[in-house]
């Protein structure tokens, strides 16, 4: 099966039916029938599907073999209204790639498993990467069960409610000395400028990615009266509207001052009706930059107090690993940077080796609907997974 023919049994899982996109939340309904698709994929591929402590899926081949684990994969969440790539190209191809394997007759000489990551996104519960944070010992488990979603469930809830026990989530240090590598394939999320490409993946199918550019995420509240919003005269107001538009504008400005990235996508108003001046309007920013220093000056000059809710230093992935992978594709392939986290960013700040193949999107959109890959692009990708399995495990 192609990496595509998989993606097309998800398609109907989680798809919101206004915009087109996709709407997998972590530790929902939609999630465990994604989660499900991951096991019925392992299963048939005769690899042994195990949860881990932080709720994050492995399926093992040739687990036994003498060695470290040779770790593919990436994630299945989405956040509101996603793509169809994002995370699950990735487990796709490491699947597609193993049944190619398989029908040859090779069997690896060391573990190799497929991870799939969970709550990358971050969508339901405000902190990206939340599966893999756990397990490196980057996220509290304190922090991560006291988190809660817009309707008050927090994390510690939706994990019961899934099936899975909180009390053990936390480090797990001896999984983590097993990996001896982790490669994630990822849809390029936009076209940033590579070496010797003006257009990131624009002439080329593949790329590798070099490095996770620093990011974090700050919330801003802002206080006011709430009161009648047909009988309080303007002069009279404290709204905290008006400061949430002066705020948003100031973050537009700053980023573009600075040459970096800075972005409010999302905002709570209470109470949030609409014949009420508002109480409290908050706004989560997200900024994010090739220089940390930049992405910090940012959150310095909109002029108010912001909570900083997650900071990711700039991660460089590892050269020797990412050399090999470009001798082993065989055909020149852009070095790019990538705007956006990710999980093996994670990782790779834990001390694991990690590299990343970037498959074309030719669109440049992501988080959205539009998000796209071609089927011939997704082939080069799994053809790229097979040789390095072929390479690195034989």
């Amino acid at each position: 099966m192609s990496a595509t023919g998989l993606l097309d049994e998800l398609a109907g899982i989680g798809r919101n039916p206004t915009s087109g996109g996709y709407d997998r939340l972590a530790w929902t309904g939609v999630d465990a029938e994604c989660r499900q698709w991951f096991e019925q994929c392992a299963e048939a591929l005769g690899l042994e599907v195990e949860v881990d402590r932080n709720g994050n899926l492995w399926a093992w081949w040739n687990e036994s073999a003498p060695g470290s684990v040779l770790l593919l994969g990436s994630h299945l969440d989405s956040v509101p209204s996603g793509g169809a790539f994002d995370g699950p190209l990735g487990i796709a191809s490491a699947f597609a790639a193993i049944g190619d394997l398989q029908r040859d007759g090779f069997v690896p000489s060391r573990p190799v498993a497929v991870v799939a990551f969970a709550d990358e996104e971050g969508a339901r519960f405000g902190v990206a990467c939340a599966g893999s944070r756990l397990m490196t010992g980057a996220l509290a488990p304190s922090t991560a069960l006291a988190l809660t979603d817009a309707s008050g469930v927090t994390m510690a809830e939706a994990m019961r409610a899934a099936g899975l026990r909180p009390e053990t989530l936390g480090p797990d240090e001896a999984r983590l000395r097993r990996i001896g590598e982790f490669i994630e394939l990822h849809v390029e999320q936009g076209h940033l400028p590579g070496e010797g490409h003006q257009l990131g993946l624009a002439d080329a199918p593949l790329g590798l990615a070099t490095e996770i550019w620093p990011h974090g995420r700050w919330r801003v509240d802002i206080r006011g009266s709430q009161n009648h919003a047909g009988t309080t005269p303007l002069a009279d107001r404290d709204d905290p509207m008006i400061g949430l538009a002066r705020l948003i504008l100031s973050v537009r400005e700053r980023a573009e001052l600075a040459g970096v990235l800075a972005t409010v996508g999302k905002v709570r108003v209470h109470p949030g009706a609409v014949n009420a001046v508002p109480g409290l309007a908050s706004a989560w920013i997200d900024a994010r930059g090739a220089d940390e220093s930049r992405v910090r000056e940012v959150i310095a000059g909109i002029g108010v107090d912001a909570v900083e809710e997650s900071w990711t230093a700039s991660t460089p992935f590892d050269t020797v690993l990412t050399a090999a992978l470009a001798a082993t594709i065989g055909h020149p392939v852009p070095l790019l940077p990538s705007g956006a986290g990710h999980d093996a960013g994670v990782l790779a700040l834990a001390g694991v080796p990690t590299a990343m193949v970037l498959v074309r999107n030719p669109s440049g959109i992501s988080h959205a609907p539009e998000e796209y890959a071609e089927p011939d692009d997704c082939d080069r990708g799994v053809e790229a997974l097979v040789a390095i399995l072929r390479a690195r495990a034989s």
